[in-house]
């Protein structure tokens, strides 16, 4: 095609897309006559999502009909002369300044800026003059960059925030150096052990994406980058690609549609459109794997499976032919091509479902040739053969040592202890061995945020489960295809092969569940409250045990159930001649305690009962059927870790026999103060092993309360740079203080009477503790107003009606008044300095989100972080808040106040915490406090404690 054609193709293209869609036809055949090339090549170009001049100037001459490749962010200047940005290098956009253009595209202008708060280099993309001047569009671009910023993984670009200037909004973006994927299949087919490492991290983005309800649509190498590390990021996740009118919480969508711009809504790159896509069909997230399926084939052998010189030509192939599956190199492994192939099903029915099944098909493929090099041989029922073959590895591997030629096993071997590393975490008592002891999960972190993690014993590696953040106390189904597990306030199961979660139940604070034959799960829906019930499809929830409170009964949890399905272990929380593991039944409300523990108990089924006691892991014979305890106890493990607070040890049985357990339960913790680097300034008292939960600091910022757990016993302490001095002395657990704006009284929760009743004493020690609230119900302080007069709680952790925040007034009759009163679960309300306003944080949307309302109302609320949030703190001026970032980052946010109104602006992240629970664990209060220097107190985790492993105990079987 020559220039001046070229010219009269793009003359027609900018006309007919400033007309109504109805009107198109008729200028073109008008303009074209009987040139019926020049339409097509027009009316081809009206099919794509490109409608500027900017899209056009990069398209090549010589082939106008192949549809330049919408904008990868890059960090190579586009050419100056093809830039008609809207910001000029230079210009300051909040805190950033422009540095140079990157690129443009029919959905945005992109440009390199410099950070300069944080001094590094970002992306800035910017919504088209065009639809900026649209109210729907703008508010969709807002929208949408809030849930885009929810996509919090390694392998996908960041989106750091959301900056305004004279009207115009720019999405901040992480800029990426290194070459796109494009850009190395230029250099010609990539080898397999390059590929599949990039092919594996490209379908873990496109799970995380599709747990959230995101499609990207327009996965392709342009979009991907690869860093000079190896690390992969997709890029361009989807801006204006999620269905119009689709709820905050996209993760329930399953059928997300074209977004319409304008008339046209076959959008995306040609050569990589799904049939689907190419018919302009609602899309769900298998048009994404017929994209990844193109690029793995692209990737393997340096073309594209579907090429075509025309449009139409490129859509017919797609629609009515098959790639040519004899271009993939010889030595592809058989997975990796029927990853290919299911891939590109045309019948999205017959696809491969989800992207996990491709990343799992790729690990097996890429670890296939590896020598394994700690492999655990899965059990059978026979356990004397299964201990012949671990012993007979074990001693081999004794002999290579030694040098000696030849060991003979002996058939009466002796039980086997094997070590398997985990992630750090701080739920090391959140692990399960699968019934037939060939898988176990656990809690660990994952870049920055808790997961399960699944482990088959007969892998060397673990992997995270995607959609399980801030998981805890997880349990399997029967047949071993599904998990149980708390997180965001729900009960949820997820299928071991991959897929999104389901919530089965609210579970204000989940403490453990089980699961039997019939689908019926048993759990205990938060710590302060009796056992439930909930079909693992999903019903009504109902009632199993009822708290025994003339007799201290605290709270019901961790249950499990026994092999006929309708009795079941559970422990009981309350005093010393109550508490312990008690066995109860499914049809009957009777309950009887066999005996006393420090935590929940597991049962074996050739006839044991486990549990802790004593900081060990101890078994007595069992008769199930009388429901009856004989013998002495019989030491398991000692030591065995315990989480104390939650009365949960930290270890598991199958139904082969395996013992799974931890020997410690908490690395150490300390108080320590931090700048807003995260440089570390000093720290406060000594490690500690026991749980130390807090911190609160006085308004002076010298002296801090704290709650810690003793030898199953919870006290408040008070600390200050020489020592810590206990503060309550009850046999009962005293916790959550919280300081009097004047330093004088600390307040705090405790259940001496049986209910979580508030006290306050003097902070010098002097007098004895005062009753101030007496109400029903559990309970837990929050924060005491600056003017003295009101206090904040949160009540209670209701499964069915979640958890609430009230105040109360501490002069008059000292009724409670609600404050945020939802179906769902707020928490951690913190006043401003100047107590007009109350921070705190609510899962109204899924996860946790940090929101600010007027006090005492009325008022509506605003979100204030963008991506996750909990554990809300002001700075002493009012003027920034902060939070914890679902990553565990301390993020601080600028507060401006307008007359009566507030304005939050964009979160900054100042540095990566170690607090307990990280980032994701919503219940356990804050863990952090800011004085009024700004220095910044957090209960950290002591950085030289190694994580303890998880130890198999294998062949248990003690003699009669």
């Amino acid at each position: 095609m020559t220039e001046e054609r070229w010219q009269r193709v793009k003359a027609l293209f900018q006309a007919a897309v400033e007309r109504p869609a109805e009107e198109r036809a008729a200028l073109l055949a008008a303009e074209t006559g009987d040139d019926t090339a020049l339409r097509r090549e027009v009316e081809s170009l009206l099919t794509s999502d490109a409608s500027d001049a900017t899209f056009l100037d990069r398209l090549p001459v010589a082939s106008p009909s192949v549809l330049a490749d919408p904008l990868a962010v890059s960090s190579s200047p586009m050419d100056p002369v093809r830039s008609r940005g809207v910001f000029a290098v230079g210009r300051r956009v909040g805190p950033y300044e422009i540095v140079a253009t990157l690129g443009a595209g029919g959905m945005g202008e992109v440009y390199h800026a410099r950070d300069m708060k944080l001094h590094r280099s970002v992306a800035l993309k910017v919504l088209p003059e065009r639809f900026a001047l649209d109210p729907d569009r703008s508010a969709r671009f807002t929208r949408e960059a809030q849930l885009l910023a929810t996509l919090n993984h390694p392998n996908i670009g960041a989106i750091y925030g959301l900056e305004e200037s004279d009207g115009t909004q720019a999405l901040v973006l992480e800029l990426i150096d290194g070459p796109t994927l494009a850009d190395r299949i230029a250099l010609g087919p990539i080898p397999l052990d390059e590929a599949l490492p990039i092919a594996r991290q490209i379908a873990d983005a496109l799970e995380a994406a599709h747990e959230k309800g995101i499609i990207h649509r327009d996965l392709k190498p342009a979009n991907i980058k690869i860093a000079p590390t190896g690390m992969v990021k997709v890029l361009d996740f989807g801006l204006a690609k999620v269905r119009d009118g689709a709820q905050s919480d996209l993760s329930r969508s399953q059928n997300l549609t074209a977004t319409v711009l304008g008339e046209r809504t076959v959008l995306g790159t040609p050569a990589y459109m799904s049939p689907e896509q190419t018919r302009g069909q609602p899309l769900d997230k298998r048009t994404d794997i017929w994209s990844f399926g193109c690029v793995l084939y692209e990737m393997l052998t340096g073309r594209a499976p579907f090429p075509g010189d025309t449009l139409s030509d490129t859509f017919a192939a797609i629609l009515g032919r098959e790639p040519d599956f004899r271009k993939l190199p010889a030595d592809t492994p058989l997975p990796i091509r029927r990853v290919v192939r299911r891939c590109l099903e045309k019948d999205r029915k017959k696809r491969l479902d989800s992207a996990s099944d491709a990343r799992l098909e790729i690990e097996d493929a890429s670890t296939e040739s590896e020598e394994p090099q700690d492999v655990f041989v899965p059990p059978s029922r026979n356990r004397e053969r299964f201990a012949w073959i671990v012993a007979t590895l074990v001693l081999a591997a004794v002999a290579l040592t030694l040098g000696i030629s030849y060991l003979r096993p002996h058939a009466d071997v002796a039980d086997m202890r094997v070590d398997i590393t985990t992630p750090s975490t701080d739920a090391p008592t959140s692990l399960a061995i699968s019934p037939d002891g060939r898988r176990l999960v656990f809690v660990g972190y994952d870049q920055g945020q808790a997961r399960l993690w699944l482990r088959p014993l007969d892998a060397t590696t673990a992997q995270p489960l995607a959609g399980t953040e801030g998981a805890t106390y997880p349990f399997w189904s029967p047949d071993g295809r599904a998990l149980g597990f708390f997180a965001d306030g729900k009960l949820k199961r997820i299928d071991t092969r991959g897929g999104l979660p389901q919530t089965l139940a609210t579970a204000p604070a989940g403490r453990g569940g089980t699961w039997n034959e019939d689908g019926l799960i048993v759990f205990a829906p938060s710590a302060v409250d009796s056992l439930s019930s909930v079909q693992s499809s999903g019903s009504d929830v109902a009632t199993v045990t009822n708290l025994d409170r003339p007799h201290r009964s605290r709270s019901h949890r961790s249950p499990q159930f026994l092999p006929d399905g309708r009795r079941f272990l559970f422990f009981a929380e309350g005093p010393p001649d109550t508490q312990g593991v008690y066995l109860g039944a499914l049809d009957s409300p009777e309950t009887h305690r066999l005996t006393a523990a420090d935590g929940a108990g597991a049962y074996l089924e050739s006839g044991w009962l486990f549990f802790p006691q004593q900081r060990k892991l101890v078994a007595r014979r069992f008769n199930s059927t009388l429901g009856e305890l004989n013998g002495d106890p019989i030491t398991v493990a000692d030591p065995v870790g315990l989480d104390a607070l939650n009365f949960a040890g930290a270890f598991s049985v199958s139904r082969e026999g395996i013992v799974a357990y931890r020997s410690i339960g908490v690395g150490r913790r300390q108080l320590m103060w931090f700048d807003r680097t995260g440089k570390l300034l000093g720290s406060l008292g000594v490690p500690e092993e026991s749980e130390l939960m807090g911190p609160s600091l006085s308004p002076d910022g010298v002296r801090v309360a704290a709650h810690r757990t003793l030898q199953g016993n919870t006290d408040v302490f008070i600390f200050d740079a020489a020592r810590a001095t206990r503060f309550t002395f009850d046999a009962d657990r005293d916790r959550y203080p919280i300081w009097s704006p004047d330093g004088r009284l600390i307040a705090f929760d405790s259940d001496q009477s049986g209910h979580r009743y508030f006290y306050q004493r003097r902070s010098d020690l002097s007098g004895a503790e005062v009753p101030f609230l007496e109400t029903p119900g559990d309970k837990v302080l929050n924060d005491w107003s600056p003017d003295g007069q009101s206090i904040l709680f949160t009540t209670p952790n209701n499964p069915k009606t979640g958890a609430d925040i009230w105040y109360v007034a501490l002069s008059g009759d000292r009724k409670p008044l609600p404050f945020v009163v939802t179906p769902f679960l707020e928490r951690a309300g913190q006043f401003s300095p100047d107590g007009r306003w109350v921070a705190y944080q609510s899962n109204e949307t899924g996860p946790y989100e940090v929101y600010i309302r007027s006090f005492p109302g009325p008022g509506g609320q605003q979100q204030v972080s963008p991506s996750g949030g909990i554990q809300a703190r002001w700075r002493s001026d009012g003027r920034e808040l902060y939070y914890i970032a679902p990553d565990g980052k301390l993020m601080a946010v600028p507060i401006t106040m307008r007359g009566t109104a507030i304005q939050p602006g964009t979160p900054v992240a100042l540095f990566q915490t170690r607090i307990w629970g990280g980032g994701t664990n919503a219940t356990l209060g804050h863990q952090y406090d800011v004085s009024p220097d700004g220095r910044f107190l957090l209960n950290n985790a002591v950085e030289d404690v190694a994580m303890a492993p998880i130890t198999l105990l294998l062949n248990w079987n003690p003699a009669p």
